[in-house]
């Protein structure tokens, strides 16, 4: 049977309608507007990491030209600080308390970038000078900026009164199980390292606009976010307001990857600023402000161990992680490190599990989600770990991995962490990825590349994440005067194309055209409410509840054009913006429907849907890489990726979100490092010494799926946005151990695997 694709509903590659505004330069920013008689805000921040401060004098800043107000830590005492209610349970039953974000601290700083004082002026650069007349004693004193070595007994504390760099500790798993399988082990295999800390580096740095719109007697914010819900709910409590009292916009947003979720200082101060001196306040960041305060992601140091039987068969797993959690508790911080050891055992049947997380302070910018959000960390563990369990029990990475995979017949599938895995196919998209990798020829590539004075080395991933959790995105739809179709949803496009894939689910109940469908977002006074982009959620969730919007608006039509041309309702079809009569030329357009009706309800459709639990997207990346002996380069020559995503929406915008994350991927494992000297100073705070990957880094993507429709989600749809980041990471990290490993005896090369750290692990395995 053939199966037709749709021209414009689900399951069909349709270009993405955002981008011609985009390529064109007619995208609208933050930093793009400027309201009549704006002022701008600048953040003068602390150049100590550790250390107390006495505030002289700022009588000098506002004497400065341009300068209309200048406010320090006591001037904003009213101001809450910023809190997280992500603190999880530990053993003892308890939640850890908290270290909260002063919106300009007082008296003490804890890492370089925090805030100390708000200047407003005519201009940024005025704002800028005048910041520097401020008169600030700063005590510096010791920092701790190492992840490892912040547990120290000689460690400095970050929070004296604490006595303790320690945050929490979680506890996942039952502990005497696993001691008893390892007891029993025929071999064990570990691994010890560190996750590096990353810069997310979005194109469009953070901005924000205050407004207090005194006729309506409330506040405007305007801010690239991840959702204006949840930005509405706590700006509006730090300032001691009602939600109600706080109308938030987000226009346009160049990138979100997670830290554009949270709600940062800047944007209590520029509302604070507003209402004070009565016009609008902008503050617009920099990028070497986004690499000192911008939330950070991963940083965690991390030994595991797995115990085996005589047939490579995993009996136990054993996990000891230290998360970084920075200077403060960001918004979601604790529970980052919790969610990611969920999925501890990932694809394989371990039967025993336990996992120890120590979160710890340091003097470091906060860290929080940053795309993946604890799962690709615990992949690149996990996919690190199963590598040298195949080296200990000498059979091949893609062997070990079939031993132990769950198996089709064991779904559903309940993990030690109690994560419910519905549905799965491992083995086959671990089988098609090595088919389309040419796995089988890969000793004759190796071959051929040490005729050239090359090291090849071939790896793989198998990864499954949890997203899309549970919970739902309502979605309400309209049709317009001129029979055009809004859509409004409370999800926060920042680079995906929602504009396009929300369309598709509308354009298909329909049968619209889908230039006829606009898709409205950000903007908390056009929609109630809304639960934001994150965790691969808008497409699964809010995709589902756009069709059936769509399908609740269609029926409307039929009604009101059934009634007009005096016909039954199931005797009308839609076609391309019309409602007909079956098998006649007699028809309304949908301007001409919307015009006869005579409630504005008949022209509102509304779809819910709820999902109660997470769908697990799922998939095998196999990376190729040659390294240069003599200088340590390492290129990546080929990369496949086979994928489950349950089913698929829109082709090309599902390989614009995988390539993605896949760059990002490869990124941590071979350029990026966020590097703080012993004193606590930022040492990669520009491009200059934090390398991005660039396009020449990176091969042709050889990328297809192999579905298998989740039972949680009613449109099958498991969500990808986080997905390439998952397993890109580990497939890049395995693919140049395996060329060391094989030339050298190497087990072992710590991310980012840069050419002086490829080059040093050669020469010093030389000479043993």
């Amino acid at each position: 049977m053939t199966v037709l694709t749709p021209k414009f509903g689900m399951g069909a590659s349709v270009l993405r309608v955002e981008d011609a505004a985009f390529i064109t330069g007619r995208g609208r920013y933050t930093d793009d507007i400027a309201p009549e008689s704006v002022l701008h805000g600048y953040v003068l921040r602390s150049p100590a990491a550790n250390a107390s401060f006495t505030i002289a004098s700022v009588e000098a800043a506002k004497a400065a030209p341009g300068v209309h107000l200048v406010l320090t830590g006591e001037d904003v005492a009213h101001l809450a600080d910023l809190k997280s209610g992500a603190m999880q349970k530990q053993p003892d039953g308890s939640r850890a308390p908290t270290r909260d974000i002063p919106i300009l601290c007082r008296h003490r700083v804890h890492y370089v970038g925090d805030a100390v004082a708000f200047v407003v002026a005519d201009t940024r650069a005025q704002a800028q000078d005048a910041a520097e007349m401020i008169e600030i004693d700063y005590q510096d004193e010791e920092a701790i900026a190492e992840t490892a070595r912040a547990l120290d007994p000689a460690a400095r504390l970050v929070w004296p009164d604490a006595g303790s760099n320690k945050a929490f500790v979680y506890e996942l798993g039952e502990r005497a199980k696993s001691d008893a399988a390892f007891a029993k082990a025929t071999t064990v295999a570990s691994v010890a390292f560190h996750n590096n800390r990353l810069v997310c580096n979005y194109m469009e740095p953070r901005a924000a606009i205050g407004e207090w719109r005194a006729a309506e007697d409330r506040f405007q914010l305007t801010t690239g976010s991840q959702g204006v819900h949840s930005m509405q709910r706590i700006v509006a409590g730090v300032m001691g307001v009602e939600p109600g009292k706080l109308h938030v916009v987000t226009p346009d947003v160049g990138g979100g990857f997670g830290p554009k979720t949270f709600v940062y200082r800047e944007y209590p101060l520029v509302l604070e600023a507003a209402k004070r001196l009565g016009r609008p306040v902008k503050w617009t960041g920099d990028r070497t402000e986004h690499f000192l305060t911008d939330a950070q992601g991963r940083d965690n140091a991390v030994e595991a161990e797995m115990a085996m039987d005589g047939d490579g068969r995993f009996l136990a797993l054993r996990v000891r992680l230290v998360a970084n959690l920075g200077a403060y508790i960001s918004q979601y911080g604790p529970f980052i490190p919790f969610v990611g050891a969920t999925m501890s055992t990932g694809v394989y049947d371990i039967q025993a599990l336990d996992v120890s997380i120590t979160g710890v302070y340091t003097n470091t910018c906060p860290v929080d989600a940053y795309r993946g959000a604890g799962r690709p960390e615990a992949a690149l563990l996990l996919e690190k770990l199963v590598d040298e369990c195949a080296r200990v029990a000498g059979v091949g990475p893609d062997e070990i991995r079939r031993r132990n995979f769950i198996r089709p017949e064991q779904f559903p599938y309940t993990t030690q962490t109690g994560r419910m895995y519905d549905v799965g196919e491992f083995e086959g998209h671990l089988d098609l990825a090595l088919e389309r990798a040419g796995w089988t020829g890969f000793e004759a590539r190796r071959a051929e590349a040490a005729a050239r004075g090359r090291l090849r080395g071939i790896g793989l991933a198998t990864y499954i994440e949890a997203c899309a959790f549970a919970g739902s995105e309502p979605a309400h739809v309209r049709l317009e005067g001129d029979g055009t179709v809004t859509v409004f949803i409370g999800t926060q496009s920042n680079g995906q194309g929602h504009a396009t894939a929300y369309a598709q689910f509308v354009a298909e109940k329909l049968n619209l055209a889908i230039d006829r469908i606009r898709v409205r977002q950000g903007d908390t006074d056009e929609l109630a409410k809304g639960g934001g982009t994150g965790g691969s959620r808008s497409i699964p969730l809010g995709g589902v509840s756009a069709a059936r919007a769509g399908e609740d608006l269609a029926a409307k039509i039929r009604k009101l054009a059934a009634d007009e041309l005096e016909a039954s309702a199931a005797d009308i079809e839609l076609i391309d913006g019309t409602a007909r009569i079956v098998g006649t030329d007699r028809a309304l357009d949908f301007a001409s429907i919307a015009k006869a009706a005579k409630d504005p309800e008949d022209l509102k459709g509304f779809g819910e849907f709820v999902q109660t639990e997470a769908t697990y997207p799922n998939g095998t990346h196999v990376c190729e890489v040659e390294i240069d002996p003599e200088t340590g380069q390492t290129e990546v020559v080929d990369y496949t990726i086979v994928d489950d995503f349950g089913a698929t929406v829109n082709p090309i915008l599902l390989a614009g979100q995988v390539h993605g994350g896949i760059a990002q991927g490869i990124g941590q494992a071979l350029t990026e490092n966020t590097v703080y000297g012993a004193d606590g100073q930022l040492i990669s705070a520009s491009f200059m010494d934090y390398a991005m990957p660039r396009a020449e880094d990176f091969p042709a993507f050889r990328f297809e799926t192999r579905n298998v429709p989740s039972t949680t989600n009613a449109l099958g749809i498991k969500g990808a946005g986080e997905a390439g980041t998952i397993g890109g990471t580990p497939a890049a990290l395995n693919a140049v151990t395996d060329a060391l490993w094989r030339a050298h005896g190497i087990r072992h090369i710590e991310m980012p695997a840069t050419p002086m750290r490829i080059w040093q692990a050669i020469r010093d395995a030389a000479t043993q």
